[in-house]
């Protein structure tokens, strides 16, 4: 009981924690977009109101927790995390994207106050020890939701159909085409080339992102007023030219000076994210063409579409275009342009971890062939670097200043299952240093790694569940892996896999399954068969982590049912006599979870096999933990001989105090 108290405390700290950082994120985010600016800022600052009660609930020590106000607890954090990312991303948006969707934004964001109202509604404020002063500004916030229920910012009409004409009219000629173009232009304050550059930028990744909205229809939008400020933009450069030759006329003096216009970059040589000239075009697996840093700090940020075409795609592999290159180069050189410099997208950190300047060139050249090699040069670098990593602490340290992690983190998602290998195990041996685990993470590694453990090689999977055993020894890493999806394949890992990957897989299940809110993960994905058939098996080697899983999960109600439909009782019994002193203790454990409530026919069951003699014997030799687990069976077995004792002597008395029908009938008869 101490244990479980205690590891509720735990997680209940943890939540609470986790609520006050999500509200934190929330809180630094700003910049909102006109279109939804209000409605984006009172649902932010409604929810900076409820910091204190968080703080409340996290200072409470002694607090003792439903697992029923606990989910609540748990539901709320997910609907701040939807409101959080709604947020970001009306900040710093489209947008061109967030007029023209803006009813779609708008109800998206009227989703997540509802599921905010809910949630916070069924917050038990009693059970939670909330003061007085704490619940009245919690109420505010609730009663706030529901007056806005339905409440949407005024729109700005002339915006969305200048917008609108902008997609309709063909002809770039007409008067009031070009007079909503410089209107769209400024409202939205796109008159500048960076400033369109960055909205191209941000289109393509909110349009990724919702997957809804016209891109195609919205992408032409940005190209024509792009190409209206453009012209402007060489209007304005010409007219000076000529105002510098009209004030030398007026001075007596000639001059040569010749107006030209500047040339105007063709579309096919701007990368289609920044709009810029591309210095380095690279093609992806659609076909369409990019910049090299454009197109990578896109699939960095975990995007797995092409921007411009919004296909998936099947690789992240980049091959470079050398023909347009080439035609970028002889355009600059007909027009007098200085031609675009050699690609330097990817420059390796310069460390000094290493012992000596010939190992730090070695690195270089290593960082160099992942990121730019061809297939073959990044197999060999992340073999080299997975060697490297493997052997000492100096090394793991410097390959990770070098800048190795997010080459390694892209790689896992080529389609050459021996790049695959090397680059999860050079991750796996790069995080033995703790200050790697947050910059793999932080890297956006898990789905790759994840990936890899479902459908790589087997020496890949069980590396990968390595892995992720390795980084989910920090605790916020244990919700992370299990929400993006690691524990099914760990699973099928541990029903399918080799004797290595077999351990790999329990020892990641194990660490993971210590959060509670993984525990039913697991159940669900099935792991409890495969335990209970692993504590049977001959020659599974698999008896310990087998026993030590199924601890954790008989806490769960769901585990607890599945394991006592399994016919386990005779092996626990099995274990706790003749077992390891670790093995006899969780087998214990599990007998703990399986006798408690009102069932007792698993205690029964267990005494019928003699556990009485073992149990004696654990709680006098045991480990301590098993000394407390035997001591809990004894006093439950103790329990139910005295209830057994009781229901026979009621039994007795009954049947003693009920009269003898047949004996009276006959004397009634006689009379």
């Amino acid at each position: 009981m101490e244990e479980e108290k205690a590891a509720v405390s735990v997680t209940v700290t943890v939540v609470a924690q986790s609520l006050i950082d999500v509200v934190n994120e929330i809180a630094s985010v700003s910049d909102y977009r006109t279109t939804v600016k209000k409605l984006c800022s009172n649902l932010a600052r409604r929810l900076k109101l409820l910091v204190p009660m968080f703080e409340e609930i996290r200072e409470s020590n002694d607090l003792i927790m439903s697992e029923d106000t606990l989910g609540t607890l748990v539901s709320l954090r997910e609907a701040l995390s939807s409101a959080k990312d709604h947020l970001k991303f009306c900040s710093g948006g489209s947008k061109i994207y967030l007029v023209m969707e803006k009813e779609q934004v708008t109800s998206k964001l009227l989703e997540v106050s509802v599921q905010l109202e809910q949630s916070l509604s069924k917050i038990p404020f009693e059970d939670l020890d909330i003061s007085d002063e704490v619940k009245e500004q919690v109420e505010l916030v609730l009663s706030q939701f529901r007056r806005a229920k339905g409440r949407v910012d005024a729109s700005d009409d002339e915006l969305y159909q200048d917008l609108q004409s902008l997609c309709t009219k063909s002809s770039d000629v007409d008067d009031d085409y070009q007079v909503a173009l410089q209107r769209v232009a400024k409202k939205l304050q796109l008159m500048e080339i960076p400033d369109l550059a960055q909205e191209s930028v941000a289109l393509h990744e909110m349009v990724a992102l919702s997957g809804g909205g016209d891109a195609e229809e919205m992408t032409m939008v940005l190209k024509r007023i792009k190409d209206f400020v453009q012209m402007e933009s060489d209007n304005n450069s010409e007219d000076q030219k000529v105002g510098v030759i009209n004030s030398s006329s007026s001075n007596g003096q000639t001059s040569t000076a010749v107006s030209q216009k500047i040339p105007v970059v063709p579309d096919d040589f701007r990368c289609p994210i920044s709009l810029e000239m591309m210095r380095d075009p690279v093609i992806v697996s659609t076909g369409q063409t990019y910049e090299r840093t454009c197109i990578e700090k896109w699939i960095e940020a975990g995007h797995s579409t092409c921007p411009k075409t919004q296909q998936a795609l099947t690789s992240t592999t980049l091959t470079p275009n050398y023909v347009l290159r080439s035609l970028i180069a002889q355009w600059c050189e007909a027009n007098d342009i200085e031609p675009p410099k050699p690609p330097s997208s990817f420059r390796p950190r310069k460390v000094s971890s290493f012992s000596s300047p010939a190992e730090a060139n070695k690195i270089e050249d290593l960082m160099w062939r992942l990121a730019y090699g061809n297939p073959e040069d990044q197999r060999s670098a992340a073999g080299e670097i997975r060697l490297l990593a493997k052997r000492n602490a100096d090394n793991r340290v410097a390959i990770a200043e070098a800048g190795a992690i997010p080459l390694l983190v892209g790689l896992l998602a080529t389609p050459d299952s021996r790049i695959q290998e090397h680059s999860v195990t050079a991750l796996l041996n790069l995080s033995i240093c703790e200050n790697n685990k947050g910059a793999i993470v932080s890297a956006g590694a898990i789905p790759g790694i994840v990936q890899v453990l479902k459908k790589g090689s087997m020496e890949a999977r069980e590396n990968a569940a390595a892995t992720l055993f390795s980084l989910s020894v920090i605790d916020e890493n244990k919700v992370t892996i299990g929400v993006l999806g690691a524990i099914p394949p760990l699973v099928v890992l541990l029903n399918e896999g080799t004797q290595r990957g077999k351990k790999d897989a329990a020892t990641a299940l194990f660490n993971l399954c210590i959060y509670q809110g993984n525990k039913g993960k697991a159940i669900r994905a099935g792991v409890v068969p495969t335990l209970t058939r692993l504590l049977t098996e001959p020659g599974s080697g698999m008896v310990d982590e087998a026993l030590a899983i199924l601890a954790i999960l008989s806490s769960h109600p769901e585990g607890k049912a599945i394991i006592g439909s399994l016919d386990a009782v005779p092996s626990l019994v099995e274990f706790i006599r003749t077992g390891s002193p670790r093995n006899r203790e969780n087998a214990a454990a599990v007998l703990v979870h399986l006798s408690s409530g009102d069932n007792p026919q698993h205690l029964v069951e267990a005494q019928k096999l003699g556990l009485m003699g073992p149990l004696i014997d654990l709680a006098g030799n045991g480990t301590d933990r098993g000394k407390r687990k035997a001591a809990q069976l004894l006093e439950r077995i103790s329990r139910l001989a005295e209830q057994q004792k009781e229901t026979a002597v009621q039994e007795q008395t009954k049947e003693e105090d009920e009269p003898t029908h047949s004996t009276s009938t006959t004397e009634a008869a006689a009379t």
